[in-house]
């Protein structure tokens, strides 16, 4: 009892509201792929990552003590868990070139327009000598996936049903190149042509016909 005869309000415990702690561990790691994306992983400091999420430093650190342990967090949680479709529907996609193709740029295009940060991320810490994410790209992103469109391609060209005048790795290449590098060029091509309407959906539609009926056109009169 104190001295006025009321008694005293027990101490607050120590730590966080637990209710809120997935909510907030899930808007760090938000605010780390903002950062990485944005300025790469190497250049990018906590403090940064913390004034993103609106934070100090040492609830960071609270969360997942050091950069690395961050890191680990974004891939185990954030990009795996992103490119995991593409793996499968890959593996169940009808073995024909086109479907496989259209399979492919597909996938890459649900998991761009749900996961922005992407194609920069790719270009930075993949493309790029020395990035952080190459290894982990082979070794745990898309093991194999490279080498399994490449081999049925080559198997539908066996069977001639497919170009003979194409290599099925490059062919593996373009898609990429048709897929991602737009993707991640994105704001220089809006900007070049005043159009901010140009998102995933319209590139998709246009990376699909080009696929599938070139550059040509037919004389006026003939079937498309």
């Amino acid at each position: 009892m104190t001295t006025s005869g009321k008694r005293a309000k027990p101490a607050r415990r120590a730590g966080r509201p637990r209710g809120d702690e997935q909510d907030l561990r899930r808007r760090l790691l938000d605010a780390a792929l903002a950062q990485f994306a944005c300025t790469g992983i190497a250049a990018t400091p906590l403090r940064a990552i913390a004034t993103e999420a609106g934070v100090t430093p040492a609830m960071l650190h609270y969360y997942f003590g050091d950069k690395a342990r961050l890191l680990h967090a974004v891939i185990d949680e954030r990009l795996l868990p992103a490119l995991a479709p593409l793996r499968a529907q890959l593996e169940h996609a009808d073995s024909d070139p086109v479907a496989l193709t259209e399979a492919f740029v597909r996938g890459i295009s649900e998991i761009v327009a749900g996961h922005p940060w992407l194609p920069p991320l790719w270009v930075r810490e993949v493309l790029c000598e020395g990035g952080a994410l190459r290894e982990v790209l082979f070794d745990r992103a898309v093991p194999g996936v490279p080498q399994l469109l490449a081999q049925r391609f080559a198997a539908a060209q066996a069977n001639g049903r497919l170009n003979a005048a194409l290599d099925p790795r490059l062919l593996v290449v373009s898609l990429v190149g048709l897929t991602l590098f737009p993707a991640a060029g994105a704001p220089i091509w809006r900007r070049a042509f005043e159009a901010e309407a140009l998102g995933p959906g319209i590139m998709l539609e246009h990376t699909l016909a080009l696929l599938g009926q070139g550059v040509g056109t037919t004389k006026r009169g003939e079937p498309a």
